[in-house]
C-alpha cells in the first residue's frame, strides 16, 4: 500500500461518502477504494468508516484522522510546488569558484548589485586556484583558463587569453636583453607557479612543441599575483597571463621578453555542470556573470 495514495483515496472517500463516486473521481475501480480503506484501517488498528449497504459515515476516529490526512497532503503538495513557484525562483544558494584575480572585487560588486532584488538568493563565492570538484564541493558555476572540457559541462566562452614572458625594465637594464630563448632560460632568474593540486611546479608550455625551461629559479608561488609582484620588483622574469600583466605592459612597468616567440592562447570560460534540471536562480547567476565577465575581459 502506497501510504500517500491511501491518504488521498481516504480524503476523497470522506468528501463523497460514497466509494463508487470516489472511484469515479479517481478513475479507479470501486474495489480498489474498498481494498485500500480496509488496509488503511488494518494498519491504523481503528475503523475509519461506519458503513452498510445504504449509508456510509466517518467514525469519530475517522473525523480526527481526516484533519491530519488533509494537512499531510497539503504539506506534500506545497513541498513539490515550492521549487516551481514564481516567488521562489530566486531562492537558494549558488556556489561559484574562480581563481584569485585582481578584477574579482569589481566583478563581485556588480554581481551583488544584480542580486539585490532577491534577498533569498545566497552567493557562495570561492576564490581558489584549485579546480574544485563540482560534485564533492557542490559547485554550481566556475571560471577557468585552459582547454575547454569536452563533456559534462555547459560552457560560455568569455575571451581568448595570452600568456607573455615579462620582466621589469630595471631587470633588463641590469642584465641586458636576452639574445634568444636559450640565453633567457640559462641566464635569467625566473618565478615558477606551483600547481596547488599536486604541490609541484607547473610546466611552462609555450606552444604545442616548445616549453620554457628556466635554469635559474628564484621565486615560487601558488598565486599568480605574487609572481606579478616579483616581476614588478625586478626580482624575476615571469611567464604570466595578460589578464594580470596587461595594465603594467601598457604603463611601461613591465616589458615583453622575446615577443616574437609563438605562444599559444587559452580559453577563458565560464562553466556549469550539465544537469537535466537546473534551478532558475543558477541560470540567472550564470547569465549575469557571463555579461559581467565579458565586460571586463571581452576586449583583451
Amino acid at each position: 500500500m502506497n501510504k500517500l495514495n491511501a491518504l488521498h483515496y481516504f480524503c476523497i472517500a470522506s468528501e463523497t461518502l460514497n466509494f463508487r463516486e470516489a472511484a469515479i473521481q479517481l478513475s479507479i475501480s470501486p474495489s480498489v477504494i474498498t481494498r485500500v480503506i480496509t488496509e488503511l484501517e488494518q494498519t491504523l488498528g481503528e475503523q475509519l468508516f461506519k458503513r452498510n449497504t445504504r449509508h456510509i459515515q466517518l467514525t469519530s476516529f475517522g473525523e480526527q484522522f481526516l484533519i491530519k490526512a488533509k494537512q499531510i497532503i497539503a504539506d506534500t503538495d506545497s513541498l513539490f510546488q515550492s521549487g516551481k513557484h514564481k516567488n521562489n525562483e530566486m531562492t537558494g544558494i549558488v556556489r561559484i569558484t574562480l581563481p584569485h584575480w585582481q578584477h574579482n572585487n569589481v566583478i563581485l560588486a556588480e554581481l551583488l548589485e544584480a542580486v539585490q532584488p532577491y534577498p533569498q538568493l545566497i552567493i557562495d563565492w570561492r576564490e581558489d586556484m584549485e579546480k574544485l570538484d563540482t560534485v564533492k564541493h557542490r559547485i554550481d558555476i566556475g571560471l577557468r583558463i585552459g582547454k575547454v572540457p569536452r563533456s559534462h559541462f555547459i560552457i560560455r566562452h568569455i575571451a581568448e587569453v595570452q600568456d607573455w614572458i615579462v620582466a621589469s625594465p630595471h631587470l633588463i637594464e641590469r642584465l641586458g636583453k636576452p639574445k634568444n630563448l636559450d640565453d633567457l632560460q640559462q641566464n635569467f632568474p625566473f618565478s615558477i607557479p606551483i600547481n596547488v593540486e599536486t604541490g609541484r611546479a607547473w610546466e611552462l608550455q609555450l606552444n604545442k612543441t616548445q616549453k620554457l625551461v628556466p635554469r635559474k629559479i628564484n621565486f615560487y608561488s601558488t598565486n599568480p599575483e605574487s609572481e606579478l609582484k616579483a616581476a614588478l620588483q625586478g626580482h624575476s622574469v615571469a611567464f604570466i597571463s595578460e589578464l594580470l600583466c596587461k595594465p603594467y605592459l601598457d604603463s611601461g612597468e613591465l616589458v615583453k621578453i622575446l615577443p616574437k616567440i609563438k605562444i599559444d592562447k587559452w580559453q577563458l570560460y565560464l562553466y556549469r555542470p550539465y544537469q537535466t534540471i537546473t534551478s532558475p536562480h543558477v541560470l540567472f547567476i550564470f547569465d549575469q556573470l557571463t555579461d559581467i565577465l565579458k565586460k571586463y575581459y571581452g576586449n583583451i
